[in-house]
């Protein structure tokens, strides 16, 4: 099943995407939203060495969200057929935030007899890397380890520890110490891994650092040599290491207006409520040629969707017949509920109703934005009902763009910005926005 092509040594790099936004360092690959097995062995077939299935596991439960992956890997199986030649990266967020160790316990359950299971979270153009083991993550130009930020306060995966040792320890309640995983230091990264590699066995827990992107790119080199040596690895990453590991080389998209369907105004989807996408939606509303609709997500807990949404899709309509870009917006307070698993329901009402309003904007939108690595998954799947799109590129670094097929029922050849929720400067939104206004 697996793609014979010039490199046919090279593995078929699978990544189960906890949200769409893994792919935003490479590009010209599948990303699918399904994955029965005639889709899976599609993606197998592609020329690209790379593709993405987007299992939007970061918005479900820990339970859901190991019953999805492991639906997938069962399916995988089918379709790979006996095939040895592949990798797979279970692909989350570069803030640490994500169903660690349950995701990658069950693909390690089901594609099995693996050798070692890293973590690599550096992401390098968000500013996210990796010291001494340390995650940082680099807040107003000082690299600030990651339990200081916001994120390690997440309200479903907060955590206490940047030594990523004790992340571990941490989060797999003990049964991986912080003394059994292995340490990919710089120095080990830079002088070469394949030796110690080649001596890993059991599923061994390491974790590896990176500053820059030649790190990865040493350390996926010796990956790939030791896999074709037999070994298998399982890795748990955030996007950049899957940039050294496809070797695609860059292609961002610079100039994005001729795209622009008949040069229209678009709309901006923002479900994310991070700090940082505040910002970015603030400096975005303060353009002239935009206006907002807010989406008073209280309001769900006591009124029927169907009501805000119809209200939306009015407004949204107004706007563009006045030449402007809509930015549907979620409210910024977020709610308290009892416990993670009532606060991830509610995220699904929200995301569900954000999806109808996609599903009704005008017709004739010239493009749009997504903003939140959830909400973009939601957009592709739900929203616009791909099972399949392929990426184009970059926009802007960390932000993909895909365009829908020309036989789309309603937006057909509609350029889509997936923008993750934690990318960017506070003038990141407001930048793609111009650039497809073409100002």
């Amino acid at each position: 099943m697996v793609n014979s092509t010039p490199l046919a040594n090279r593995p078929k790099i699978i990544v189960l995407d906890d949200d769409p936004t893994g792919s935003q360092t490479v590009h010209s690959c599948l990303l699918l939203t399904q994955w029965d097995v005639p889709t899976l062995v599609t993606a197998l077939q592609d020329t690209v060495d790379i593709f993405f299935i987007l299992t939007n596991t970061r918005a479900l439960t820990p339970t859901d969200a190991a019953d999805r992956t492991r639906e997938v890997c069962r399916n995988l199986k089918q379709a790979l057929a006996g095939a040895e030649n592949f990798l797979v990266v279970s692909r989350s967020d570069s803030t640490l935030r994500g169903h660690y160790p349950i995701e990658t316990d069950v693909i390690a359950a089901e594609l099995g007899n693996f050798d070692a299971h890293f973590l690599l979270p550096a992401f390098f153009d968000g500013g996210r890397f990796t010291r001494d083991s340390i995650h940082y993550l680099v807040v107003k130009g000082v690299p600030t380890p990651v339990h200081e930020t916001e994120f390690a306060r997440d309200s479903v995966f907060a955590y206490s520890h940047s030594y990523l040792p004790d992340y571990v320890a941490e989060k797999t309640k003990g049964k991986i110490p912080a003394g059994a995983v292995e340490r990919f230091t710089l120095d080990n990264v830079r002088s070469g891994s394949l030796e110690r590699l080649l001596t890993l066995t059991g599923n061994r827990c390491g974790v590896v650092d990176g500053e820059v992107q030649s790190d990865f790119d040493q350390f996926a080199a010796d990956l790939l040599t030791a896999a074709q040596q037999g070994k298998r690895f399982l890795l748990r990453s955030a996007a950049s290491i899957l940039t050294s590991l496809a070797n695609l080389g860059p292609q961002p998209i610079q100039d994005m207006r001729q795209m622009v369907r008949n040069l229209q105004p678009g709309s901006v989807i923002v479900g994310s409520h991070v700090q940082k996408t505040t910002a970015q939606l603030h400096k975005l509303l303060e353009l002239e040629a935009v206006m907002g609709i807010e989406i008073e997500v209280d309001r769900l807990l006591t009124t029927d969707p169907k009501i805000l949404v119809a209200e939306a899709v009015q407004q949204a309509q107004q706007i563009f017949d006045s030449g402007k870009t809509s930015v549907i917006y979620t409210s910024r307070k977020e709610l308290q509920f009892p416990d993670a698993a009532a606060r991830l329901q509610f995220g699904i009402t929200v995301s569900e109703t954000l999806m109808l309003i996609v599903q009704q904007l005008p017709v004739n939108i010239g493009f749009l934005i997504s903003k939140g690595g959830i909400t973009s998954n939601d957009v592709l799947s739900h929203g616009l009902q791909l099972p399949t799109v392929r990426l184009l590129g970059q926009i802007l670094a960390g932000c993909s763009v895909v365009q829908t097929a020309a036989d789309h029922p309603r937006y057909p050849l509609l350029p889509v910005v997936l923008f993750p929720g934690n990318v960017g400067d506070d003038d990141a939104v407001a930048e793609v926005y111009r650039r497809l206004a073409g100002l």
